[in-house]
């Protein structure tokens, strides 16, 4: 039997994503700018399930901005403190979790995510996350000389490990909707639940 791409009724490809998902969390990787958390409120929405986004609950239990973090304790302990709040979190899927740019980049991390969830890499290339950053002004390691190289040297430094993630979607200027519907697609065939409209 065949199933075709319909919202939010049961027996739909969602329902059957979040039964096939258990306790899971599907966690999106990606760098700055890639739309880790428009998109991730969007398909949680469309899961029905709870959408969490690290950097906000690092900065809730750290009672500080990131940048501050940053500034006041450095990078080594921020990311063992995103670590801890990870691993936290991951204990209460179902739900959508959005990390942090570097947070996949801990080999502890990647294991516990690969043990309590599927991980979805939102790939942008480096002139649309250059556009998308240039809009604010909030990222501690984007503060250089040359942002844009140091964008640059993140992204070959960071691209084949976010290659490791389960899913590869492509993050790019269409609607959030084309991307969400891809992602519900991927998780469709990722977890053998449906297949989409014409299969």
């Amino acid at each position: 039997m065949s199933h075709t791409l319909v919202h939010n009724a049961s027996g739909t490809v969602e329902a059957e994503i979040v039964d096939a998902l258990g306790r899971r969390s599907l966690v999106l990787v990606g760098m700055m700018g890639a739309g880790k958390s428009s998109v991730g409120r969007k398909l949680a929405a469309r899961l029905g399930v709870l959408f969490l986004d690290a950097d906000n609950e690092i900065e809730a239990a750290a009672g500080m901005t990131i940048p501050e973090i940053f500034e006041t304790r450095g990078e080594p302990e921020f990311r063992s403190g995103e670590a801890r709040v990870i691993a936290r979190l991951l204990d209460g899927g179902p739900q959508v979790l959005a990390t942090g740019g570097g947070a996949y980049m801990n080999a502890e991390t990647r294991a516990l995510i690969a043990q309590n969830g599927i991980s979805i890499w939102l790939k942008a290339d480096a002139d649309v996350l250059m556009r998308r950053i240039k809009r604010r002004n909030d990222r501690p390691l984007l503060r250089t000389a040359d942002p844009e190289a140091t964008l640059k040297r993140l992204i070959d430094e960071r691209y084949p490990v976010y290659a490791l993630a389960d899913l590869t979607v492509e993050s790019r200027d269409v609607s959030h909707e084309v991307i969400v519907d891809e992602m519900i697609e991927a998780l469709a065939g990722k977890l053998s639940v449906a297949r989409s409209v014409g299969a």
